[in-house]
């Protein structure tokens, strides 16, 4: 249990109340207005998809697909030899064993490569859900112990308890959106190395005359 778990149900009560005021309606010209715009949610609403978010199941996944490179590093050995024969059906064979082993293991567009950057993506996600789940309990923090607080749980339906519910919502979505975009770059800069990894080899590559002499080299 994190910060925001243990702030998550006076935060739901709060923000709550707030989603009731603003379902009346907010100040005009308020900042309010475009952060509500821009995340087509309410903050209580808001809230509550967020709290499912955990960084665990993340990072776990990383270290999953982590393990998985291990497969690839014993295929590669196993391709590493180019066996001891020679003529038309060996050539073919090199050449399909040298290409095999550059889309298996070769650069960042190779299979290794792409298990390395989805490993990657899942840590930083998880890193991100860590940090963003943090600026949300501050702002929880912060706007519960407020004056405006204090007027939304009063509950007298004044224009200043309206004002009040605004700036609680306008606080709670300014870090939330600010926690969306921060997944959104993630997405822009990880998404050229989480491509389907396609074949670099030669296209029909490997083929040979049946007819040929193959002599093996002992």
């Amino acid at each position: 249990m994190d910060a925001l778990d243990r702030l998550a149900e006076p935060g739901l009560d709060l923000l709550g109340r707030v989603d009731i005021r603003l379902a009346a309606g907010a100040p005009d010209g308020h900042p309010v207005w475009p952060l509500l715009r821009r995340m087509q949610v309410l903050p209580g609403e808001a809230l509550r998809g967020f709290l499912d978010l955990s960084p665990a199941p993340l990072a776990t996944a990383g270290h999953a697909v982590r393990r998985l490179v291990g497969g690839y590093d014993d295929a590669c050995a196993a391709l590493t030899d180019p066996g001891g024969w020679t003529g038309p059906a060996a050539s073919a064979y090199d050449e399909t064993r040298v290409a095999l082993l550059r889309h298996l293991d070769e650069g960042p567009e190779s299979l290794v490569g792409r298990l390395e950057a989805t490993a990657g993506y899942a840590d930083a996600l998880a890193h991100w859900v860590e940090g963003s789940r943090l600026a949300v309990a501050r702002v929880l923090a912060e706007v519960l112990g407020s004056a405006e607080a204090v007027r939304v749980l009063a509950a007298t339906s004044s224009a200043a308890d309206a004002l009040a519910a605004a700036e609680i919502a306008t606080r709670v979505l300014s870090v939330l959106g600010v926690a969306y975009d921060g997944a959104e770059t993630l997405l822009r800069q990880w998404s050229p190395s989480l491509a389907e990894s396609t074949w670099r080899g030669q296209v029909g590559g490997g083929v040979f005359r049946h007819d040929g002499v193959a002599r093996v080299i002992r």
